[in-house]
């Protein structure tokens, strides 16, 4: 600051005839000071003459922070007394801030920026692939702010770079001056106050102030105002009241400043003060929660008819990390607090303690304050019409009533059905006794043979207590994987994403990439750390008993499925040939058999062996029909082993392939391609085009070589020709099955009569 000197003041002279030095110290300022006092008290007075000095210095004084200019624009925005206000503009531009849940934006941001770049140093033009980066950073950042979880709200709300509230006063009021002090002698610049127009209309704001740098931030007190600031907001509040202004309160306070001598200066009983008066203000009160409100330092100027909260706002009674430490004993903790405390602006509508929701950019309020001070200007003025409807006991009576709803709860009614449904269920205790291998393989060998016995027995009971051993063996493996996931320090992060995925399936939404990338980093890097945990080797047993209980019991369901089946094909066969019709042709054929006398097919008539063909096929398409009728096909013997054949090349086709693929050379192109493709990403160019369609085809023709071998080649010819004999041999001229068995049992010499089924066995 400036400071000013005055050259010392000799005085000469006899002092009887002359004002004492006494006299002109009185009649000088205060800041006079060097005066030898105690020699001025000695001095005699009379006619003696006698010469002496007095130096007098003006101390330093503080220069003026706002001074007013010496030519002031009338026109400047804000009208004329904006001038006085000290909230100028920041010299430099604030430092981006990266919260730790947006860095994978900031990579793709940094790829954007590295293409941009290369472009410019080399002339080239990488428009296609700065627009899909582009597209993709914008979709990354819509998936990323439209499921935030709690604890990143809060970290939003707590921005460095967030607007604070004359930010916004100065964006939505066409003049504004703000108003200082209590009239007790302080004032707290934490809270700020002053009137303001918005569309020609004067109301009177106030809010706590945050600092926008570390030294504003000192200045403000971190937003955290103290009694003054109370008493500030207190005084304005009764001005507006007796003028008729309507209020609008900015909320932005981790809470009230709770130093000692806050305390001594009655915090408790400012903050009651308010909230008493609040009730009795006969004027529209709206507040907005702009960040964060803590407790009853947001609560003090927050009284109001209306409560709307920014889109990544919160407001609680404690903060996270405080709720954490209390329940928890931990402020890691801190997250899944957050969710308990139902903070968000979301949440506190759904409970009726939030009116509305102000939208906010994606990237949060910092992104573009101007775009969201207009969205808080809109919803100021439509909440002011609303309330201007009303006289002053209906807005009374409206304002009380908003906090007298607030948790209320009555017993004998029904509780609506969609709360009902709503509610938590409430959560069993899972006690898990953790069980010693010798007594889990004990319990296995146990239940082995009660299978065999039970097998042996009845189709109908082959698992007796297999499904209890697989249950309990599933809760011992999730018990051993939490106590590996506590020895490799990762039970926090897994209890975090848990609570993470949880939120994502309540809302009926698909993971998000950034979640689904979560999912995979910390999957892979407890199967990572796991071998080192030191229930690695019980963990693993349990699994491959489980692996082998869980392979017994998909035997045993297939056994039983196909016993369940051939019950069923055996009962359905019975019915057709319990068939009046049928079985009146049965009888005929068999009593025309007896009669020839004949016990070989081969020496029967040629009459009687067309009458018993055609017999067998009319069994044989009703079999077929009841056979395909429950789901099943039915093919010749022929075409079932071919097709055996078939799979067992294919089979060893499979392995020759991934032979080739594993090779060191062809595995090395593979992994080239992969490269390329990743590089190329949705968009590649002409060069990365032609790369990848030339190392495709050299993988094809090296695939296809090893497929081409002369034994591969034989071995699909000698098969396709077995198929092709089996397809003729199996269909008759009249395309009956039936007639090729008929002929094989006629080329076997002194054979019996055999048609494999049960029906036609007892035809026979």
């Amino acid at each position: 600051m400036a400071s000013m000197t005055q050259s010392p003041v000799s005085f000469t002279g006899n002092l009887a005839s002359k004002p004492s030095a006494s006299d002109l110290l009185k009649s000088s300022s205060n800041s006079v000071y060097g005066v030898p006092l105690k020699a001025l008290g000695k001095a005699q007075l009379g006619a003696k003459r006698r010469d002496f000095a007095i130096s007098a210095k003006v101390r330093k004084v503080k220069k003026h922070e706002y001074p007013w200019p010496e030519d002031p624009d009338l026109n400047v925005k804000g009208g004329v007394l904006s001038h006085l206000s000290p909230f100028k503009p920041l010299k430099e531009k604030p430092k981006p801030v990266t919260l730790d849940f947006e860095k994978p934006l900031m990579d793709l941001q940094k790829k954007i920026v590295d293409v941009q770049k290369m472009a410019n140093e080399t002339g080239l033009d990488f428009s296609d692939q700065i627009i899909s980066l582009e597209n993709k950073y914008q979709q990354a950042l819509k998936d990323l702010y439209t499921h935030l979880t709690p604890i990143q709200r809060v970290s939003i709300a707590r921005h460095p770079n967030r607007p604070t509230f004359l930010d916004h006063v100065f964006n939505i009021t066409e003049k504004f001056v703000e108003l200082h002090g209590d009239r007790a002698g302080y004032d707290d610049p934490a809270v700020v106050t002053g009137l303001g127009t918005i569309n020609g209309r004067s109301y009177m704001f106030m809010g706590h102030q945050k600092g926008r740098n570390t030294k504003e931030n000192i200045q403000r007190n971190f937003g955290m105002p103290t009694p003054h600031g109370y008493r500030k907001a207190l005084r304005m509040m009764y001005y507006a009241d007796h003028h008729g202004f309507p209020i609008v309160t900015f909320i932005d306070t981790p809470g009230a400043y709770a130093d000692l001598k806050s305390e001594e200066l009655g915090q408790g009983e400012a903050i009651a003060q308010n909230l008493r008066t609040m009730f009795g203000l006969k004027v529209p009160i709206v507040s907005i929660v702009m960040g964060e409100g803590g407790s009853g330092g947001a609560l003090a100027i927050g009284c109001a008819n209306k409560l709307l909260m920014l889109e990544n706002a919160v407001f609680y009674v404690a903060s996270p990390e405080a709720c954490a430490a209390i329940l928890w004993k931990s402020a890691k903790a801190s997250p899944k607090a957050a969710e308990k405390l139902k903070i968000t602006a979301k949440e506190l509508c759904k409970l009726e303690v939030a009116d509305g929701i102000i939208p906010e950019p994606l990237g949060g309020a910092h992104a573009d304050s101007y775009w969201t001070s207009q969205q808080i200007k809109t919803a100021i003025v439509e909440s002011m019409d609303e309330l201007g409807k009303m006289d002053t006991e209906e807005l009374l009576k409206h304002r009380a009533q908003k906090f007298r709803k607030l948790g209320g709860f009555q017993e004998g009614i029904p509780i609506d059905p969609k709360k009902k449904v709503n509610m938590k269920k409430k959560e069993e205790a899972i006690v898990v006794s953790k069980t010693s291998e010798v007594e889990l393989r004990d319990e296995v060998q146990k239940l082995k043979q009660q299978i065999q016995k039970a097998g042996k027995v009845s189709v109908d009971h082959r698992e007796p207590g297999l499904n209890e051993m697989i249950e309990k063996l599933k809760s011992e493996i999730d018990y051993e994987y939490e106590e590996a996931a506590k020895a490799v320090g990762l039970e926090d992060k897994i209890v975090m994403l848990r609570e993470e995925v949880a939120k994502a399936r309540n809302l009926k939404d698909h993971l998000t990439p950034v979640l689904k990338e979560k999912i995979e980093q910390l999957n892979d890097e407890f199967n990572k750390n796991l071998p080192s945990a030191p229930n690695y080797s019980s963990l693993k047993y349990k699994l491959d008993m489980l692996k082998e209980l869980s392979q017994a019991q998909s035997m045993s369901e297939k056994s039983t499925n196909t016993d369940k089946l051939k019950v069923e094909i055996d009962k359905r066969f019975k019915e057709v040939m319990d068939r009046p019709d049928l079985k009146q042709k049965i009888e005929t054929v068999k009593g025309e058999i007896a009669k020839s006398g004949v016990s070989e097919l081969v020496n029967l008539n040629q009459d009687l062996k067309e009458k018993f063909v055609q017999l067998s096929e009319e069994l044989e398409s009703e079999f077929k029909a009841i056979l395909e009728s429950m789901g099943l096909q039915v093919y010749p013997r022929t075409a079932l082993e071919a097709k055996a054949k078939l799979d067992m090349l294919n089979e060893e086709t499979d392995m020759i392939i991934e032979d080739v693929i594993n090779s060191s050379n062809l595995k090395d192109k593979i992994d080239l391609l992969k490269m390329e493709v990743a590089n190329a990403g949705n968009a590649p160019d002409a060069e990365s085009k032609s790369k990848i369609q030339t190392l495709e085809a050299e993988i094809k023709q090296a695939v296809a070589e090893a497929v081409s071998s002369p034994e591969l080649k034989e071995k699909y010819e000698k098969l396709q020709g077995q198929i092709l004999e089996a397809t003729k041999s199996s269909v008759g001229s009249d395309g009956s099955l039936v007639k090729q068995n008929v002929d094989e049992q006629s080329k076997h010499d002194g054979s019996p009569l055999e048609v494999n089924s049960e029906a036609n066995r007892s035809f026979v």
